[in-house]
């Protein structure tokens, strides 16, 4: 989908719901609800199982790198090694191999993770309710905080990602510096806009940092995403390249995580954190 007929399909709802204020155009606007036997979702008899049994949660390897990669996972439910904040995210099959997904047909504006409390709650403390209220302020972008990485300084972060479906977005996020209050800033792709963003998330607010254009990632293969960090520099890798670099005011620290956008619908796998002088 083009730039513009993207913005034609937004203009649309728009008007639309102007016009008649509908439940209709409101689907119009936010895309479908998920079809009743998803793609990603075994079509018949059970899940593969996992060639050779894996712990659920990220494991530690020898050179210090946390990895994520979902084979051992439930498919169907809710990934225990990723901890879902926003939007619905959930263990699927990519043909052999179990991946991440977050499902944004049929999303609605306001939409936490369930159990949003308790899971703050586990996260962070008693500092919870602060985290519980500007995280749903950010509610149109779908967020999964990755267990094991408290205060992420300086290193890599590193996932595969697919686009598969999404009208309005279809986007693919590294999140770090996750404050306590629920600020974040996001490394984002988008396979609707081929752009590569830096993006800031505080009090409430999203801002934009820095931008690349004319980075394509087309629907359909999958793409990798990486962001270096040390100190205050931060650099982002889009499939092997380097395509952005930032000086961002001050050091930063905190939690880590995947994030996505609105109606898309994506898959991630091999979620890697190499933390600097960790081994």
């Amino acid at each position: 989908m083009t730039r513009t007929r993207r913005n034609l399909l937004l203009v649309t709802g728009f008007l639309l719901l102007a016009a008649a204020g509908t439940w209709a155009a409101f689907r119009f606007l936010i895309g479908e609800a998920p079809p009743a036997q998803p793609e990603y979702l075994p079509q018949t008899g059970a899940a593969p199982a996992p060639a050779v049994p894996r712990p659920t949660g990220p494991v530690r390897q020898a050179d210090g790198t946390l990895r994520f990669d979902f084979e051992a996972e439930t498919v169907g439910a809710e990934p225990k090694s990723i901890v879902p904040a926003v939007g619905q995210w959930l263990t699927g099959v990519d043909g052999e191999r179990r991946v991440l997904v977050v499902d944004g047909r049929g999303w609605a504006r306001g939409q936490a993770a369930a159990g949003l409390a308790d899971k703050a709650r586990a996260l962070y403390g008693e500092r919870y309710a602060e985290f519980l209220d500007n995280v749903q302020a950010y509610a149109y972008f779908p967020l999964a905080v990755a267990q094991g990485i408290e205060d992420f300084r300086s290193g890599e972060i590193e996932l595969a990602f697919k686009c598969v479906a999404g009208r309005i977005d279809q986007a693919a996020g590294i999140v770090f510096d996750l404050k306590p209050n629920g600020d974040y800033l996001v490394l984002r792709a988008n396979c609707l806009e081929d752009n590569l963003v830096l993006f800031k998330y505080e009090q409430g607010k999203r801002s934009s940092v820095q931008w690349v254009r004319n980075t394509p990632t087309p629907t359909g293969p999958w793409h990798s995403l990486k962001l270096v960090a040390a100190d205050r520099r931060v650099e982002g890798w889009l499939n092997g390249q380097r395509q952005l670099e930032h000086e961002l005011p001050a050091p930063f620290s905190g939690r880590v995580g995947v994030w996505s956008k609105a109606d898309s619908v994506m898959y991630f796998d091999r979620y890697l954190v190499r933390e600097a002088g960790r081994r």
